[in-house]
């Protein structure tokens, strides 16, 4: 049996990757529809950063509750230790990989041990080590929700309508901005498993990554401005999305949408007058879904790609890597 104390990564106080600290806590129990999961890798995302400085990027109105000391961390790749009674579905020794309880911040992957609902889990493709499968789910069920189908009713924050993904066939085109981070670059290849044709807008040094997961055409933000280059889009998926995200929606057709990740500011005159729509949704936990990626995964349709990997006790470090930026790919933590 495990011992009945763990490491794991937890903030007492909000700020800098500094206050990312590695202690000795209480090793979790599976609840009602939970497994316990020896974490064995762990992906990082922004809604990390976002939870360690404190939210201050989010509308207080739309803040999840939470309280210190806290362990961050929401996808994970590892093996079922326990199983509560009324789980069907996996088994102790199963390697299996999630989001887990996204929206919310009560995720707690940054550890070796994890509570997890059976739910938001699926089995860990077989042809991909437990890095490649801990840098999947939030940026794969981020791409899949916004491009292949919701999977939920749940209103975003941001917006009251239910998000639409719109058909993507041959003769789609979808222009992806920041096409090499973590959602980015999986967006790409599930456009192009689609059938679309993809132009992908990223810095020049991930011009020969990003050609070869089978971009159609690459656009050099440093260089080239896309609104300038691109006309007649269907679809733009735009991953950094903010206050600059408007500009793109010049390089739409009359009709086409565009999805910002993080919402941005746009002004409904001009986008009426456009004649295009703008639309998002918010990522949320499901398993079921997770399975699917996962068969695309084990087919080697789509890889994740890693931009580096830290020792979990090394969270720190993680984190000065993601304030760096121009990631290719994802960085994950490693759980000995």
């Amino acid at each position: 049996m495990p011992t009945h104390t763990m490491r794991a990564i937890r903030l007492h106080e909000h700020g800098g990757p500094d206050v990312l600290r590695y202690d000795e806590v209480p090793m979790p129990e599976p609840g009602p529809g939970e497994v316990l999961v020896r974490v064995r890798a762990v992906g990082v995302n922004p809604p990390d950063w976002y939870l360690r400085e404190g939210m201050s990027n989010l509308p207080p109105e739309t803040r999840p509750k939470f309280e210190l000391p806290v362990i961050p961390g929401t996808d994970l790749s590892g093996v079922v230790e326990a199983v509560a009674a009324d789980v069907d579905g996996f088994a102790v020794g199963d390697e299996v990989f999630g989001l887990l309880r996204f929206p919310g911040f009560e995720g707690s992957t940054y550890a070796e041990y994890v509570a997890a609902p059976a739910s938001d889990l699926a089995l860990k493709p077989a042809g991909v080590d437990h890095v490649q499968a801990a840098g999947a789910p939030m940026a794969g069920l981020t791409a899949w929700q916004f491009l292949i189908e919701v999977g939920h009713d749940h209103p975003s924050p941001f917006q009251a309508a239910r998000h639409r993904p719109v058909p993507l066939g041959a003769d789609a085109t979808v222009l992806v901005n920041g096409a090499a981070g973590g959602v980015g670059h999986l967006a790409l290849q599930l456009a192009k498993w689609k059938g679309a044709r993809v132009i992908a807008v990223a810095s020049g040094a991930h011009e020969t990554f990003l050609t070869g997961l089978g971009a159609d055409e690459f656009i050099d933000y440093t260089k080239s401005r896309p609104e300038e280059l691109v006309r007649d889009a269907d679809l733009v998926l735009d991953t950094v999305g903010g206050p600059d995200s408007r500009r793109l929606l010049r390089t739409l057709r009359r009709g086409g949408a565009h999805f910002p990740v993080f919402f941005g500011e746009f002004d409904e005159e001009e986008t009426a007058r456009l004649g295009v729509t703008v639309t998002g949704t918010q990522v949320r936990s499901n398993g079921a879904q997770l399975a699917e990626l996962g068969r695309l995964l084990d087919a080697g349709t789509v890889r994740v790609a890693i931009d580096s990997t830290f020792a979990l006790a090394d969270a720190r470090a993680a984190h000065e890597r993601a304030a760096r930026g121009h990631l290719q790919g994802k960085i994950v933590l490693t759980v000995a």
